[in-house]
């Protein structure tokens, strides 16, 4: 999805919004599958709610995104790969020992939740960086 993308907004500075719908969609599914296998949520993520977790995407402007800079965002995001590998990989482990917790406790410990949620949020302000194309803003390194 991101070489139609990234043609179109190249020779067209289009962004359809039936496109740009279908892209949002597909990473709010993203986004409730990932809260489900993180053990963030209970319910079985829904192909068509929204359930419980949000992913807001603004509608790009295609006349104000650079119309070059597709071709290189995907480039300009390998700092971010970099840093997301490794903080996924911690993700997969705190996860383990969260599911441990809840087990013994009942509770997910706020503080392994909050580092989910934030390495879930860079994950996605980087797809939405370089991937989605909607913003030409380059993402800040926070879990924020």
């Amino acid at each position: 999805v991101v070489a139609p993308t990234a043609l179109m907004l190249l020779f067209r500075r289009k962004y359809p919004r039936w496109w740009f719908d279908w892209n949002r969609e597909f990473s709010r599914f993203g986004a409730r599958v990932g809260a489900y296998a993180l053990l963030l949520r209970d319910e079985y993520p829904s192909t068509d709610e929204e359930q419980a977790v949000h992913l807001a995407i603004d509608e790009p402007d295609a006349t104000q995104l650079n119309r070059w800079l597709p071709l290189v965002k995907w480039l300009l995001a390998i700092p971010h790969y970099l840093v997301l590998i490794v903080l996924g990989l911690s993700v997969v482990v705190t996860t383990f020992v969260a599911w441990l917790a809840i087990l013994v406790t009942g509770r997910y410990p706020r503080g392994l939740f909050d580092y989910a949620v934030g390495v879930e949020r860079w994950c996605y302000r980087v797809g939405g960086y370089a991937f989605m194309l909607v913003t030409d803003r380059y993402p800040p390194f926070s879990l924020k």
